[in-house]
């Protein structure tokens, strides 16, 4: 029995460390399809720590130990991996939501050549900066009375907005892991996980169901603020300026982290892509060419589309092209065969509409790969 005892002891210390191994990033964690797994020893974890406590003290019981601390020694190292992966290696412990600021331009502290991901709803503009976004992995917010989960996954460079309303009732989410390497949130009343990258459900009751996404642009602040002069700006929670810090570098790509970091060729894992998706049909532009030409034109499925990339190399747009026609890039002007338009899409000439904005995001090209497929 004493034996049995050690056994049920390393079986205890093998359940803390499964329990988080297969939602952190931990080697060959997230190579593997592993998410149900992990859904179930995370939902029954209860039960399976109190079966394996009851086992060991019963073993301990039968073991009839003459030294008493040699067993409760034994102890020790189950203590201290059940402290460190419940307390200290929890995504929702190492990453904590702000204190939320929104400034209007005036009162904005934020550097105008800060990329942010800006969203607009009833006429009302938002801007987050991706250097806070990046730590805290979603920010919540009303923006023209909506309810908004502002989201970001530094791992696979994606930001996406959503409407956190799960099957018509506002819901909380908290940061409980990643899977293939990208952000998952749970939500309070289900316990289903949700994916980052495209809002779906990948565990629990909800599996299947997507959370509805909001649009959104990536671009530099001054840029946003170019066409959105009236967008609040969320500032810095003084509680996180260490974090921050760490983060200073990221939105560039000189980041030097083996997770975080940016391959400066193009189409190997950690390089960036512009991917666009509509309908049912994804695409990967690559970046390193929209910033050699400014301006690409392709199709997603049978939608043409074009991608437009500001003097900034940071801010960019993607639109539907009207009666297939391709569009040219000259200063800051988007020209078709006869019309014209701004960078944004706003016609210049009379009596002509708009051009229809497409959510496009900037990603690293393993993430989108993963979750969308390998067509570019």
């Amino acid at each position: 029995m004493k034996a049995f005892f050690y056994l049920a002891v390393f079986l205890m210390i093998a359940f803390e460390i499964a329990n988080v191994y297969f939602i952190m990033p931990m080697p060959g964690s997230q190579q593997i399809n592993s998410i149900d797994l992990a859904y179930f020893l995370y939902s029954w974890r209860w039960f399976i720590r109190i079966g394996l406590g009851l086992l060991t003290l019963y073993s301990f019981w039968r073991a009839r130990f003459k030294r008493v601390w040699i067993p409760l020694l034994a102890l020790l190292p189950w203590a201290f991996v059940a402290y460190q992966f419940n307390y200290k290696m929890t995504a929702e412990r190492m990453f904590i939501q702000p204190k939320l600021v929104m400034n209007s331009s005036q009162y904005n502290t934020v550097s105008l050549n800060r990329v942010v991901l800006g969203v607009t709803v009833n006429g009302e503009a938002s801007a987050y900066p991706i250097q806070y976004l990046a730590y805290h992995h979603q920010v919540r917010d009303v923006v023209g009375g909506q309810p908004i989960m502002v989201t970001y996954c530094n791992v696979c460079r994606t930001g996406r907005v959503f409407d956190p309303k799960v099957e018509d009732q506002s819901e909380t989410f908290r940061l409980v892991g990643m899977d293939h390497f990208n952000a998952m949130f749970e939500d309070s009343r289900t316990h289903s996980w949700w994916r980052q990258e495209n809002g779906e459900a990948i565990a629990g009751p909800l599996k299947g169901k997507f959370l509805p996404e909001l649009p959104s642009s990536q671009m530099a602040l001054k840029q946003w603020l170019k066409f959105h002069p009236n967008s609040k700006v969320m500032q810095p929670d003084s509680a996180y300026t260490k974090e921050y810090a760490h983060q200073k570098n990221y939105e560039n790509g000189n980041k030097k982290g083996k997770l975080t970091r940016t391959d400066s060729l193009s189409w190997k894992d950690k390089s960036w892509v512009v991917g666009v998706k509509v309908g049912q049909y994804s695409k990967a532009f690559d970046w390193n060419e929209l910033k050699e030409k400014r301006i690409l034109n392709g199709t997603v499925g049978n939608t043409p589309i074009a991608i437009v990339l500001a003097k900034d190399n940071k801010s960019f747009v993607a639109f539907e092209r009207p009666n297939l026609e391709k569009i040219s890039l000259k200063g800051d002007t988007l020209y078709s065969q006869i019309f014209r338009y701004n960078w944004y899409g706003v016609a210049l000439d009379t009596g002509m509409t708009n051009l229809k904005k497409i959510n496009a995001y900037q990603e690293f090209w393993h993430s989108w790969r993963t979750f969308h497929g390998d067509a570019r």
